[in-house]
């Protein structure tokens, strides 16, 4: 099921039958991706070039990313 979170200049997307669970996003941007906190994903948490490159080493592709207005 694909999950939505938008902020102020990102929607980030979230595939979860996709994911492997290697939990790269987690360990290299804690910031914007924490799995003890509820919504897990915050947009806002890091700038969005820190947000791309993150999103862009995810080893399963279940994370992307469209600038929101």
């Amino acid at each position: 099921m694909k999950q939505e979170f938008r902020g102020k200049g990102l929607a980030i997307t979230y595939d979860d039958e996709v994911c492997t669970h290697a939990a790269n996003c987690v360990r290299s941007l804690p910031s914007v991706f924490d799995a003890d906190r509820t919504p897990w994903i915050d947009p806002d948490g890091a700038s969005i070039d820190q947000i791309a490159a993150t999103i862009a080493a995810c080893p399963s592709g279940a994370l992307s990313s469209v600038p929101t207005e």
